[in-house]
């Protein structure tokens, strides 16, 4: 390769791109400001001739060809800003390893959903055997360099992507793309809705009519968004917009003609776990796995951790950690999973985001509320408006004891904070952990 090449960054995927360049015979060169000198992947790093630096500034760029960024560190920063003038190519990880990715490809992308969906996907899948193995990687948490390198031609790559990683990505081309949805999200970091969408489009924008484009077609918006492809369109649709793919009909979820089972034996509750099962069965009848198979896995299905996953009861009360519901849709999809009386726990970063967009959702399911974080006020004046108690905590966790104290035996307990976990946490995982960790603990 011999070029020379700066990651901006040493997360996880910071470590799998120098590994991987490295191997390729790159000079490469790591910044981070808040580098630990004592981590083992440094460490080993270092023993291979990569350079370490905790400097950005924009003398760091004499000689370099080609920039790897962290997917979610913002172009705006000095030395990014500077690269982009110098016409710098700037990528991310995953870009470095689509040349090692085979012909099944299948990525996924949306809103909200994307993680269940690529885990829904996988299992299918793998629920009939084949030469080869299914390999997941990407948003999900295993760099695609880590795995596309020794992927073969036998074998499937699902990639969960984001719109960071799909703005870094100068020519994604999966033989199969997915669109679970999308709606307003992450706009600090893309500015406006227009390039949020175009970074999602981005998945289908290089395939060709020998592919194919997953896309829920239950809002105009998306179905217009389908038009731009040039990959062959599956649609899927929970409220009846089309039977040319996968759809929810009469309580069974079809493929085209065929019923593949019945919703309600699904894995997982909630109408948005239905719309990831239909894109889970679009991609299975595409890859060719038959109809015993994907229902097999759908019915199996036990959901992702802090994804309206199932904590267990707990004093007669059913207990859902969904951590990852960042965003106001994706608590409203959570709730809409629920015929029984919900104790909602729900607040976290501010992004001025009107929360009386909850209302509709809360009125139908929320009997009580437990708030904390920037968006709590706001969140209690949904609360206060339809009439049922409201609680203020410090944190997710602490909201375990009022949470129980508003419940009853049979009723749901349901942390869906609707808001990004950054005020309190580092991440949703901590946020979603700490939450199990003081149900699991709580004495009545």
């Amino acid at each position: 390769m011999n070029k020379h090449v700066l990651i901006i960054g040493f997360a996880r995927s910071g470590a799998a791109a120098a590994n991987l360049l490295q191997s390729e015979g790159a000079h490469v060169t790591v910044s981070d400001p808040k580098l630990d000198t004592m981590d083992e992947k440094v460490k080993a790093l270092k023993a291979n001739d990569v350079q370490f630096t905790t400097d950005q500034s924009v003398e760091l760029l004499k000689n370099v060809d080609i920039i790897v960024k962290n997917p979610g560190i913002p172009y705006t920063i000095p030395i990014l800003v500077a690269a982009q003038e110098q016409q710098i190519p700037i990528v991310v990880e995953v870009a470095l390893a689509q040349q090692y990715i085979q012909k099944n490809w299948v990525a996924v992308t949306g809103s909200n959903g994307k993680t269940t969906t690529t885990e829904m996907i996988s299992s299918v899948l793998r629920a009939q055997s084949g030469k080869g193995h299914v390999l997941v990687a990407g948003n999900i948490g295993t760099p695609v360099s880590e795995v596309a390198p020794q992927m073969t031609a036998d074998d499937v790559l699902v990639t969960e992507l984001s719109s960071f990683q799909l703005t870094g990505m100068p020519a994604p081309k999966p033989h199969i793309a997915v669109l679970t949805n999308i709606f307003g999200s992450h706009l600090d970091f893309h500015g406006t809705r227009a390039n949020y969408v175009a970074a999602k489009m981005n998945i289908t924008k290089h395939q060709t009519a020998n592919d194919f484009f997953v896309i829920n077609y239950d809002k105009e918006e998306w179905r217009h968004l389908a038009e731009q492809t040039k990959a062959t369109i599956i649609p899927f649709s929970r409220e009846g917009f089309s039977e040319a793919g996968a759809y929810l009909k009469a309580g069974n979820l079809y493929y085209q003609e065929e019923v593949i089972m019945a919703a309600d034996e699904l894995g997982v509750p909630g109408t948005h776990n239905i719309e990831n099962a239909l894109a889970a069965i679009a991609v299975g009848k595409l890859m060719g796995i038959d109809t015993e198979s994907i229902a097999k896995a759908l019915k199996s299905f036990s959901g992702v951790e802090h994804r309206l996953q199932f904590v267990g009861k707990f004093y007669d009360r059913q207990v859902y950690n969904d951590s990852k519901a960042t965003d106001i849709e994706a608590t409203e999809m959570a709730l809409s999973g629920f015929n029984v009386p919900v104790v909602l726990l729900a607040g976290g970063l501010d992004r001025g985001d009107d929360q009386m967009r909850l209302l509709t959702a809360m009125k139908q399911h929320v009997k009580g509320l437990i708030v904390f974080g920037e968006t709590a006020d706001k969140l209690a004046e949904v609360g206060k408006t339809i009439g049922i108690p409201v609680v203020h905590a410090k944190d997710a966790p602490s909201a375990v004891k009022p949470a129980f104290e508003l419940s009853e035996a049979g009723e749901v307990i349901l942390l869906s904070p609707a808001a990004a976990s950054w005020d309190q946490f580092p991440d949703f995982e901590t946020r979603g952990n700490l939450f199990v960790d003081a149900i699991k603990n709580f004495k009545n």
